[in-house]
């Protein structure tokens, strides 16, 4: 049975917001890219398994299968790689600010790319949204210096976030040339840890593994929900709703993570925060409302 967009777009909301708190386990002992590689691969592989059990056409044309890796070069490797970098420089409250412009350049990149029709409630959700943000990490955003390291962290972010945007203007392409997105997903995570493998490989990086139980559940977590899960129901959405609508989920997650981290961590919601709540969710009103209809008047 085909999951309703709502639910779909709940789950995205759902597990992307939570991985914040699964990627802690895998920060640390392992290279951040071999981590990623793990995540990809195991996704990959239990995919491609998934295919073979329910007889799901696994055979594309050599140039369906250069579409499907570039998907898989722009959404599930080289952008995951340059924000782990940017992390590094930046607060994760300005790395989610940065990654909210993902709307805007899926508006952006829909016009230019796939004909899509710009709408302007989506525009001002949109800004509510990213303004949200803002708001919410305000404390952070008003410490972002002037220093050297700073200025790169925020130009990698946009750099990371414009990749995963024509990764997901890829997806809506790939979705109208008829390929699914679970298969496309299989082959594209599987075509992302291979570029991620000869990146790291180039650099030395020592493939070694964390044997502590919380890595491996962290793993499992964020290979089966954020990645098989969370990016299905996300490229379904892109398919059935555009990748205007569907990438202001991308404002959400930094809310729920917050969320959450009021349940588990103390965090404590300043005035500033709440306000910024209240326009994300008024954003989240305006893009994903269903315009009225006209309505003929008979006489």
């Amino acid at each position: 049975m085909l999951m309703h967009s709502t639910s779909l777009y709940l789950a995205v909301v759902l597990i992307w917001g939570s991985t914040w708190f699964a990627i802690k386990f895998q920060l640390g002992v392992v290279e951040a890219e071999v981590s990623l590689i793990y995540r990809f691969v195991l996704a990959s592989i239990l995919l491609l398994l998934y295919c073979l059990v329910r007889k799901r056409n696994l055979r594309y044309s050599l140039s369906q299968h250069f579409f499907i890796a570039l998907q898989g070069l722009f959404l599930f490797s080289t952008n995951y790689l340059i924000f782990y970098w940017a992390t590094g420089l930046l607060t994760s409250g300005i790395v989610a600010l940065l990654f909210s412009t993902v709307i805007l350049m899926n508006i952006v990149n829909g016009a230019l790319f796939l004909g899509q029709s710009v709408k302007a409630r989506v525009v001002v959700g949109a800004l509510f949204g990213i303004g949200g943000i803002a708001s919410i990490f305000w404390s952070e955003v008003a410490n972002v210096g002037y220093q050297a390291d700073s200025w790169k962290g925020l130009w990698m972010c946009l750099i990371a976030t414009f990749l995963a945007s024509i990764g997901n203007i890829l997806s809506a392409r790939n979705q109208k040339h008829n390929l699914p997105v679970v298969q496309t997903n299989a082959w594209g995570m599987a075509y992302g840890s291979i570029f991620m493998l000869v990146y790291a490989f180039f650099q030395g990086a020592a493939f070694n593994y964390d044997l502590a139980i919380s890595y491996s559940v962290s793993l499992i977590y964020l290979s089966v929900f954020g990645s098989i899960l969370a990016f299905g129901s996300y490229l379904t959405l892109i398919g059935r709703i555009g990748t205007d609508k569907a990438a202001y989920s991308a404002v959400l997650f930094p809310v729920i993570a917050l969320l959450l981290s009021t349940l588990f961590e103390d965090y404590q919601w300043s005035t500033a925060a709440i306000f910024g709540f209240g326009l994300v969710l008024l954003g989240n009103y305006l893009v994903l409302r269903k315009p009225a209809r006209n309505l003929a008047v008979v006489t």
